[in-house]
């Protein structure tokens, strides 16, 4: 499993864009995508809802990436 940690500059990301500004897709259009797919898992549960804000603290998965959401 490959593991990636962000940097989180602000309150909370929206999942799309965490997974565009993780490199895990080209946009932010293409990261609602692999959310509707119903690919992604937020602290071990299924995530449906594209724009869930995301804070520090949380584990996002795809596949065999987990990102770990960290306070800048």
């Amino acid at each position: 499993m490959q593991k990636v940690s962000f940097e989180l500059n602000g309150e909370f990301v929206e999942l799309n864009q965490l997974l565009k500004l993780a490199g895990l897709c080209d946009s932010g259009g293409a990261g609602k995508q692999i959310v509707a797919s119903g690919d992604v898992k937020v602290d071990g549960k299924q995530e449906l809802r594209k724009t869930a804000k995301i804070r520090a603290g949380q584990q996002v998965s795809v596949g065999d990436v987990r990102i770990s959401v960290v306070a800048a």
